[in-house]
């Protein structure tokens, strides 16, 4: 086995490292194709077992399917650089692909949905709106500007006492609109005085531990714009 290949899956995988057994289905590779285009990038091994024992690939057939992913099942088309490794007369396909610069990207599933996948650790999970509104305000030349108004100032105190939150419990808790809500999250994350939990069964919210941007205690007055 190669130094090159051997080294990168003893690491296991993770949010920039996937292995694929083989290729069924054009509409499973683009869910990772996506999910890192979305995240910070990353490289699928193809002939690969989930427990890193070499599988080979079957056929080029594989090389077709990995190529029909990103050109038809991936909106924007996702462009990837691809590798052959052979390894004691088995071939593994290495598939790399860059973080996008055109954020959302989706992948068409079996019901002609667009979807939007992202990477957490090992995972593709389905991005939520607060994400997606992190992302648009990321993009902003503009900045993003939060006004601590009542709201803000009772979201900070509920999660110092409760740790996190979730979209849902925010909305009771308050009364807002889900707009406002979703608005007000993702303006704090891009602030980076909150920060996002994802996991399979959904997501929370909880302050992050390394800001030292905000204090709670400020006025409903104060102001906080990131450039």
């Amino acid at each position: 086995m190669s130094d090159y290949i051997k080294s990168l899956i003893e690491g296991g995988e993770n949010q920039q490292l996937d292995f694929k057994y083989c290729v069924s289905d054009s509409r499973k590779i683009a869910r990772t194709l996506v999910a890192f285009s979305n995240t910070d990038g990353g490289r699928l091994l193809i002939g690969v077992r989930d427990n890193g024992s070499i599988a080979g690939i079957k056929s080029d057939e594989e090389i077709y399917m990995v190529d029909t992913a990103a050109q038809l099942f991936c909106r924007p088309e996702i462009s990837y650089k691809i590798k052959q490794h052979v390894i004691v007369s088995k071939t593994v396909l290495e598939i790399e692909v860059q973080k996008g610069k055109k954020r959302p990207y989706r992948a068409k599933d079996v019901n002609n949905k667009w979807i939007v996948y992202f990477r957490h650790n090992d995972q593709n999970l389905v991005a939520n709106k607060v994400l997606l509104q992190v992302w648009r305000k990321k993009q902003k030349k503009t900045g993003v500007t939060v006004k601590f108004g009542k709201v803000e100032n009772f979201l900070m105190n509920y999660i110092k006492e409760n740790e996190s939150v979730t979209l849902s419990k925010f909305i009771k808790i308050t009364g807002i609109s889900s707009y406002r809500a979703i608005s007000i999250l993702a303006n704090l994350i891009v602030l980076q005085v909150l920060v996002m939990n994802a996991s399979e069964k959904g997501f929370t919210y909880s302050l992050n531990p390394d800001n030292t941007y905000y204090n709670i205690t400020r006025e409903a007055s104060d102001q906080f714009r990131l450039s």
